[in-house]
């Protein structure tokens, strides 16, 4: 096996790449190293306590369709061919046969399952090679296909509403993409509403805007299942001249409401100065 590893900046500059947290993006780094020569890693779990990644990180990376997982825990990296070219001299095959048999390589190198496109795993292809290298010839950066979309529009317009907010309220650019709507769909099937992620929103706005947590306003963060009730429920803060305060239960009321105008004087805010 070889003992170099190389990183396309097609897959590791991309928008797609970059958007996610950087343990993730430390994650997908160690798994390349740590790699056989076509790309599969048998101890995911290893290898994340060895870059203290969390199992979120890696539900981002096979969200995002940057590393592709069998049902007996084995995954591939899906862009290996396009971040590796190995001699023959020096390449050995993974051992890994049965699950290498269920991928296809396109014409720019990245791995898909077989099942993506109706081909069975030990027949022909139910297309031609043209179609497919079509198909998939401009999605080896991991961007968004149609295939990614999802089937359900049931909350796609809450979904769109929410990230719109998240938008306007943090002056970000995050898009409408699948990552981002599985987080707030699968809230909003737990029972939360729109305004309960607008309040996440506003909350996290007030204390982190213009400190180092502004970087963690972003859908991955605030919509997580681990973090987003603790969010809801957490006692509203605002910041003065970097000192974070509780805010009086007048204005919680406006924000939370989000309808009336504040009816408390500021003179609280006096003893800050």
């Amino acid at each position: 096996m070889a003992d170099k590893r190389m990183f396309a900046k097609t897959i590791v500059l991309s928008d797609a790449f970059l958007d996610m947290p950087m343990s993730a993006r430390c994650l997908y780094f160690t798994l390349g190293m740590l790699a056989d020569d076509d790309g599969f890693v048998n101890q995911p779990r290893s290898v994340m306590r060895q870059c203290g990644a969390s199992e979120d990180d890696m539900k981002v990376l096979i969200a995002k369709k940057f590393v592709i997982v069998f049902e007996n825990g084995v995954i591939v990296i899906k862009h290996w061919r396009i971040n590796n070219y190995l001699r023959n001299d020096r390449y050995k095959e993974t051992a890994y046969i049965e699950e290498k048999e269920q991928l296809v390589t396109d014409k720019n190198g990245g791995y898909h399952l077989k099942s993506e496109f109706g081909i069975p795993n030990n027949g022909i292809p139910s297309i031609d090679k043209n179609r497919l290298d079509k198909k998939r010839e401009d999605i080896y950066i991991a961007e968004e296909t149609e295939e990614e979309k999802p089937k359900s529009k049931k909350y796609a317009s809450e979904c769109e509403e929410i990230i719109n907010y998240l938008n306007s309220k943090a002056g970000t650019h995050y898009r409408n993409v699948e990552s981002n709507r599985k987080l707030i769909t699968a809230r909003m099937k737990e029972g939360f509403s729109v305004d309960d992620f607008k309040t996440v929103i506003d909350k996290k706005c007030a204390e982190w805007v213009g400190t180092d947590m502004q970087q963690f306003i972003r859908p991955v963060t605030l919509f997580q299942a681990s973090k987003f009730e603790n969010y809801l429920n957490a006692p509203i803060k605002t910041r003065q001249r970097g000192v974070v305060i509780p805010m009086p239960e007048t204005i919680r009321e406006q924000v939370e409401g989000r309808t009336e105008e504040p009816k408390a004087d500021f003179a609280w805010l006096d003893k800050y100065k």
